[in-house]
């Protein structure tokens, strides 16, 4: 990675880990569409049936299917919902410009790659976006932020530059992914590890 980007990466993400909005935790209505097509709304995700495998949220995003993925592939469940939250706010019928679907915003190759049949179907969306992220954290040898800067801008264009590339989208993607993080993290019980 060049001097230049990691010192400025490292300033950017310094600022991040030591300061989030508290509001993103605030004010969040969840919602659910039950078997009969009925949609359910609270505050209070403790009101959902524990089998729902989605809860639709402004802020914050509660699953067992997220649990269950995150727990098969050793990584934290809040920074599920992080990736969630930054690539499609929680809408599992998220399309990108770019032809990125669902709530983890999967390239339809990549869904392909995955083994990921129908990427809008929330579970399945989920499983292949945390085996994704999952290759990419093995690609680059642990390395988290070079994990997620691929996860938005492709493993190749890591790879190119040798580190984050210089692409302020990517740079401004990994810090809200760390941002919804840590404040997913003070809201949820601690990850097992």
């Amino acid at each position: 990675m060049s001097r230049g980007i990691s010192n400025t990466l490292i300033l950017l993400l310094s600022g991040v880990l030591f300061w989030a909005p508290g509001s993103l935790l605030a004010g969040s209505i969840y919602s659910y569409v039950d078997r009969h097509g009925v949609t359910h709304f609270t505050n209070c995700p403790s009101d959902f049936p524990d089998n729902m495998a989605t809860y639709h949220d402004t802020g914050m995003i509660h699953s067992p299917v997220i649990k269950k993925a995150a727990m098969d592939y050793g990584l934290d469940p809040a920074l599920i919902r992080a990736i969630i939250q930054a690539e499609s706010g929680g809408n599992p019928h998220a399309v990108s410009s770019k032809g990125a679907l669902g709530l983890m915003q999967l390239m339809p190759n990549t869904a392909r790659e995955l083994d990921v049949k129908n990427p809008l179907d929330p579970a399945s969306n989920i499983r292949g976006g945390v085996k994704y992220l999952r290759s990419m954290i093995d690609r680059f040898g642990g390395d988290l932020l070079l994990a997620l800067a691929a996860y938005n801008a492709g493993p190749g264009t890591i790879e190119r530059y040798n580190g984050l590339p210089p692409y302020p989208e990517t740079v401004q993607y990994v810090k809200k992914v760390l941002i919804y993080w840590r404040n997913y993290k003070k809201s949820l019980p601690p990850h097992p590890h």
